[in-house]
């Protein structure tokens, strides 16, 4: 029981730290975490406003980026910020009553709560502002974003040991991560792409996390090929992965020898 009261206070405490680190002080740090996303959307809105009439789903340029921009964050921010969580720590790492583990749990649930929270602020603000009247699962937005917070987990976990053991996978890493965010359906339908390419697709779990959010946001979509199911799949295989291999090299990452 004291070992788990250790824990609770270790990791309150890196937290507290992590938003100090991360934020500051000052109201600005946190102001930036939601206007980053809020500037993206519109900037796709503007954009795609120039060249189409009508968004795919509904009547809201800004919903519909939304409904595919805030579900990649959860997945995008969760792996960065992971894969980082050694390096930030390594100082408190020294420390026998701080564990990584700690480590990776504060920066999840600090990472997980930044982003519920830009994405309930940037939903409201739209749909104040465009007027939109539409019922929306709450319950499902709060699954498809819990998945996408537990896929970037699993992937973030894996790098912390994989960055610092091959300097040349980061490298590779972000050359194949950076068009993620043009391929998963944020800015379209995968349903309107004819096959084999939408087959395809579908091996991309992200596809199914944005699918999965915007069947939340708008009643009426359908979400032809939606595979809850691997989605979990694929995120707890990348999550046990990732903790059997930070298990392997805890005595290395201890000693500072990755």
């Amino acid at each position: 029981m004291k070992l788990i009261e250790q824990h609770f206070r270790v990791t309150a405490a890196l937290i507290v730290r992590e938003m100090s680190t991360r934020y500051g002080s000052k109201p600005g740090g946190y102001l930036w975490a939601i206007f980053d996303p809020v500037a993206h959307v519109a900037m796709m809105t503007v954009i795609f406003q120039a060249i189409a009439r009508m968004p795919a789903l509904g009547l809201s340029f800004p919903l519909f980026f939304a409904s595919g921009y805030l579900p990649f964050t959860f997945y995008q921010r969760m792996s960065s910020f992971m894969a980082g969580t050694m390096k930030a720590n390594k100082a408190l790492l020294s420390y026998p009553v701080v564990s990584p583990f700690d480590a990776i749990v504060s920066r999840f649930i600090l990472q997980f709560m930044t982003d519920a929270l830009v994405t309930l602020v940037i939903l409201f603000m739209i749909v104040e502002l465009s007027g939109v009247t539409q019922p929306m699962d709450t319950a499902g937005m709060a699954g498809a974003a819990g998945a996408a917070a537990m896929l970037g987990l699993g992937i973030g976990t894996i790098n912390i040991v994989m960055f610092a053991r091959f300097p040349l996978y980061e490298q590779i890493f972000g050359i194949v991560n950076r068009p993620l965010f043009m391929i998963s359906g944020v800015f379209f339908l995968p349903e309107s792409l004819p096959n084999p390419f939408r087959d395809f697709m579908l091996y991309n779990p992200l596809v199914h996390i944005i699918m999965w959010f915007r069947s939340g946001v708008y009643p009426e979509y359908r979400a032809d090929g939606l595979d809850k199911g691997y989605v979990i799949e694929i995120a707890l295989v990348c999550f046990v992965l990732g903790l059997t291999l930070l298990t392997s090299s805890m005595r290395e990452i201890r000693e500072d020898r990755l």
